[in-house]
């Protein structure tokens, strides 16, 4: 099916030359004069090879379409990443290429939209936050309470981010998984 290049975004499957490329950054730029364009950064499903296209925003891609579903993470080892479908109990196996920079963020029971074509995963997607404990951060500096000013910590995921200077070890905060960016304290 032919869609509007600007109407594309990151896990879309699009079907160029024959060949299966997976979306991992979709960004739609306006320059101050001239046409917009959309500039896609893909990778090809059969070997893995990145490429990179632009395209004018009104241009038509070829999009293919997959099985998008939910799936539970299980585990991970060194085959790669479990999932299973919580309604018919299928597991699918995801290589670790394609998840990515993704995968500290996936937690045990975590349902996450893993797309399937031709019964091999192509692509998942995250839920925007998740939930981690601080493990280490510098302590509570008594009088600090400029809202711009934060510090470094380290999460339970081994990721680091920056957190307001009133969390403390052992805190839970929330994150967005697309960057680690802290969100909030969690309310657990």
């Amino acid at each position: 099916m032919k869609v509007i290049a600007s109407s594309l975004r990151k896990g879309n499957v699009v079907d160029q030359d024959g060949k299966l490329y997976v979306i991992l950054i979709a960004e739609n730029i306006h320059p101050g004069k001239g046409n917009s364009v959309t500039q896609l950064d893909m990778r090809r499903i059969s070997d893995g090879v990145k490429v990179s296209e632009r395209y004018r925003t009104t241009e038509t891609v070829e999009r293919a379409f997959v099985d998008e579903s939910d799936h539970t993470f299980l585990y991970a080892d060194g085959e790669g990443f479990h999932f299973m479908n919580p309604e018919t109990f299928d597991q699918v196996l995801v290589p670790e290429s394609v998840v990515g920079d993704a995968a500290p963020y996936l937690i045990e029971n975590m349902t996450v939209a893993v797309s399937i074509y031709d019964g091999v995963a192509i692509s998942l997607e995250l839920p925007q936050r998740a939930t981690f404990e601080v493990m280490e951060t510098e302590p509570v500096t008594k009088g600090q309470t400029a809202s711009a000013s934060y510090k470094p910590a380290v999460l339970s995921n081994g990721l680091r981010t920056q957190v307001p200077p009133h969390i403390a070890v052992g805190t839970r905060i929330v994150v967005l998984t697309a960057d680690g960016s802290y969100v909030e304290r969690a309310k657990d």
